[in-house]
């Protein structure tokens, strides 16, 4: 073999009916269908299932509003302070976009507001949101 051989790694096959599968259930949680995306986490679709950004279901229905879908997707086992690929958080995110019943409903099932970039501290501090920061104080306490 000489050193101008290259061998392309197979790139995998992605059955196109669980791609388009896996866009719903993302568009249930950015959307906030709480009852349908139930039906499919109780079918047992992961509650930490990620798209290609990282973005988990929390992140999604974090950042569009949708505190029940939050709450829904924690009591199923998502993980609240998994990162997404920008190192965001979904808490930040939700802080970021003043989301305060999701912000709520993330620290009361355990989200850490100092983790990522920028933590959820941070972006309440560069926003000047105060009733975040003390919310984050209280829940130490």
């Amino acid at each position: 073999m000489s050193d101008d051989d290259t061998t392309a790694e197979p790139q995998p096959h992605h059955d196109p009916e669980v791609i388009e599968l896996a866009h719903k259930i993302f568009d249930l949680a950015r959307n906030g269908d709480e009852e349908t995306l139930r039906t499919y986490l109780d079918a047992g679709i992961p509650a930490n299932l990620t798209n290609d950004k990282g973005d988990t279901l929390v992140m999604l229905a974090a950042y569009h509003g949708h505190a029940p879908t939050v709450t829904l997707l924690c009591e199923h086992g998502a993980d609240v302070d998994r990162l997404n690929d920008r190192g965001q958080s979904p808490l930040a995110g939700a802080v970021f976009k003043g989301e305060d019943d999701v912000v709520t409903a993330l620290v009361s099932h355990g989200a850490d507001p100092g983790i990522g970039t920028p933590s959820a501290i941070d972006a309440a501090r560069m926003f000047e949101k105060e009733h975040y920061l003390n919310q984050f104080a209280s829940d130490d306490a």
